[in-house]
């Protein structure tokens, strides 16, 4: 079974959400002196982008989210049971990092935060490509560490035995077999699925774990073509063109930020979007930027519970609050997620048991397997041996109207109905039929 709900539409203001970013993004990088007036402080590297493409609308919202959180966290004014001063006891100074400039750009900045700028943790990465260079690095140099969005299956596949890399949020297996079930549910009919993807390490896994999980929910529906263009290539005439000519009636799309804004709004003025129904797993960063771009109907996903889709607590209230209110924006999905990693950091150094700083060891033993209080609800850390989060997933159906966004037709599926038991190589349990899924 599944919860279907309707979310209340909220007013888009984009050219004050565009100001927001370019003020925030300078506001953001000048964290680090915040801290300095106290002899002894945490520091943190927060890693996101703030440069190219994925900026605007994704990784600038995410420095925001993590901005709101740290500052409250300075001031004490968090709801509970956060609401102590600092983390355990200690200003929580931040150093950003741009993400921009591919994997071996980030190791080497990763490298200058541990060795240079002498931070306690690191927060970051919204790219696989990324987040799979920095996690083996991490464990060398034994260094705390959080992802807070970098969505491929592989990250903890190809670390043997991780100690120091976590992840607050899920992977793209849950994304898309949520995905898949969600067409399932409100689609059974459709028999032409087609897709486009970034060629790289998220793209490629989207679109195997998505396809494998059709072949079980949607047997009778035929894949008809996927098209791969580059990572922020830009523009998509060409793979646009390969789709109309196959007539598809559901477009699966990975693509994101940036990249998924401006294959939506070619693809919608081209016809295309007239004809299929685009399937946007990370289309909720859109919600209050598409402005009527997007049609009707137009299924999104936020990758779990954030965004939109943040369920009602005392700390997801407070948040949208707070966020809206400097940026005359609700807070997309990368801004709580962001959010989400800097709680769970503040959860791991205020019950790690130190005294003044907590050692990476500390942080990585507290927070493993733990289950704390989010934006998102509660948060359990169940998979990859307590390094990852396990989450339920939700997706909806964008409607705009008279400027306002919202969405429509959202269903959720329990964590452990879309994410693999915790040793379970996640292709085979969907290739074998979801043995031991939860839908309930």
């Amino acid at each position: 079974m599944t919860t279907q709900q309707t979310l209340s539409p909220i007013k888009a203001s984009l050219k004050k959400t565009l100001l927001s970013v370019a003020l925030t993004s300078v506001g953001v990088m000048g964290l680090a002196s915040t801290a300095s007036a106290q002899d002894e402080s945490f520091k943190v590297g927060f890693v996101t982008f703030l440069s190219g493409g994925a900026s605007g609308p994704f990784g600038v919202p995410a420095a925001q989210g993590a901005e709101i959180v740290i500052n409250a966290i300075n001031e004490g004014t968090l709801p509970a049971p956060y609401n102590s001063k600092g983390v355990n006891g200690l200003m929580l100074e931040s150093v950003v990092v741009d993400e921009a400039g591919g994997p071996t750009k980030q190791v080497e900045e990763y490298r200058n935060l541990v060795q240079r700028q002498n931070v306690d943790a690191v927060v970051g990465y919204i790219s696989s490509g990324d987040c799979l260079a920095i996690g083996p690095v991490a464990e060398e140099m034994e260094m705390f560490t959080i992802a807070f969005d970098c969505g491929t299956s592989r990250l903890f596949a190809e670390i043997e035995d991780p100690q120091y890399m976590f992840r607050t949020g899920l992977d793209a297996v849950a994304d898309n077999v949520g995905a898949a079930r969600y067409l399932a549910e409100t689609r059974p009919d459709a028999r032409r699925i087609a897709g486009i993807q970034q060629n790289y390490a998220w793209g490629q896994d989207s679109w195997q774990d998505f396809t494998l999980s059709m072949e079980q929910l949607m047997p009778e529906a035929e894949i008809i073509t996927n098209q791969t263009p580059q990572i922020f290539q830009g523009s998509y005439g060409t793979e646009i063109s390969a789709l109309q000519t196959r007539r598809p009636e559901i477009i699966h799309s990975s693509m994101w930020g940036g990249d998924m804004e401006s294959f939506v709004a070619q693809a919608n003025a081209r016809g295309l979007l007239a004809q299929a129904t685009a399937l946007l797993t990370t289309g909720e960063s859109g919600l209050h930027r598409f402005e009527g771009q997007a049609p009707n109907g137009t299924i999104l996903g936020g990758r779990g519970p954030f965004g939109a889709f943040m369920p009602d607590n005392e700390l997801s209230e407070w948040f949208r609050e707070a966020y809206e209110a400097k940026h005359g924006t609700p807070p997309s999905y990368p801004a709580s997620k962001a959010a989400q990693a800097i709680l769970a950091l503040k959860y791991a150094a205020d019950n790690s048991g130190a005294e003044g700083v907590p050692s990476a060891e500390q942080l990585a033993a507290t927070l493993k397997g733990a289950e704390f209080p989010s934006v998102s609800g509660t948060v359990k850390m169940g998979l990859a041996d307590g390094h990852q989060a396990v989450q339920p997933m939700y997706y909806g159906e964008y409607h705009y109207e008279d400027g306002e966004a919202g969405l429509r037709n959202v269903r959720s599926y329990p964590g452990e109905c879309v994410s693999a038991p915790d040793g379970y190589n996640a292709q085979q349990w969907i290739e074998e039929g979801f043995p031991g899924a939860k839908c309930d």
